[in-house]
């Protein structure tokens, strides 16, 4: 199969000599980040170590690219906490990014800028754009691009193949698919389908054993689930289960509460951002 990449000025372009045959997705994005002057990894504020991308940001330190990291979803995280734990000092520069209240759009677009002119040089600067699936790359370029240049979906691993947007006069975005580690990719060992549960890539419908997942989630935030859904289960994920499975009517076979059905309902309300941490 081939990997089609027909670009136009402002849209989309053909990037140069890259192979037809299509390719694992994390040499994709080393390739991108071989014709990207500055690179942006886009973070989940509320989960910045489990979103971050070691591998890929010593690949981008190797080359000698500037690395920008972009924390996105900042409306849902505790801003206060964060900024007191000491994890953005070793993170600059960065921006606190929302696409749902355009926090931090001026900011990024801004310092895009001040790094291009920064690179003097006569051709387009190319800004790549990583970040693990589901952290919302397609939604910022479309926000930074003021239009819907980028192909969006609530999927986690929506976006397949490469575009390449116009953000400002001599400045262009490399949109490309969603990666995390490669020893995450396929997640056969349950810590990691647990954490790309948990961050949202892989999504409530999909996951497996989904009340296991319910329990790290309020084992690593305690009683943020049960202030949310108004229920007194003293850290205990199976009563949190029972109880909403009860108020909502979720029955299996026999009468008995839908334990699957309820986790998955408490996932989505976690991935989709309605209940803060």
């Amino acid at each position: 199969m081939r990997v089609r990449y027909s670009f136009s000025s402002r849209r989309t372009g053909r990037i140069e000599n890259m192979r037809k045959k299509r390719k694992p997705i994390p040499a994709i994005i080393r390739e991108i980040i071989g014709i990207s002057d500055i690179v942006l990894e886009i973070l989940d504020a509320r989960f910045i170590e489990k979103t971050r991308n070691r591998e890929i940001e010593g690949f981008v330190s190797e080359l000698g690219k500037k690395l920008i990291f972009v924390l996105n979803k900042a409306d849902l995280a505790n801003l206060d906490e964060l900024k007191g734990s000491g994890k953005l000092e070793e993170m600059k520069p960065y921006v606190l990014f929302s696409c749902r209240t355009n926090m931090g759009r001026g900011d990024l677009r801004t310092l895009i800028k001040i790094e291009s002119k920064r690179l003097k040089q006569k051709r387009k600067t190319h800004v790549g754009i990583i970040g693990y699936p589901n952290t919302g790359k397609s939604s910022i370029i479309n926000l930074l691009a003021g239009r819907n240049a980028a192909r969006t979906a609530s999927e986690a691993g929506f976006t397949r193949g490469l575009q390449k947007i116009r953000l400002a006069k001599g400045i262009l975005l490399l949109d490309t698919p969603g990666v995390m580690p490669e020893k995450e990719a396929p997640a056969h060992r349950f810590e990691h389908v647990r954490k790309l549960s948990i961050i949202g890539v892989q999504t409530y419908d999909k996951v497996k054993n989904p009340e296991f997942v319910v329990y790290e989630i309020m084992k690593a935030n305690p009683e943020v689930l049960e202030k949310f859904y108004g229920v007194e289960a003293s850290g205990d994920a199976e009563k949190l289960i029972e109880e909403l499975g009860k108020r909502h009517n979720f029955l299996a076979k026999g009468g008995k509460i839908d334990s699957d059905r309820t986790a998955r309902m408490i996932l989505k309300d976690w991935q989709t951002g309605k209940i803060k941490k």
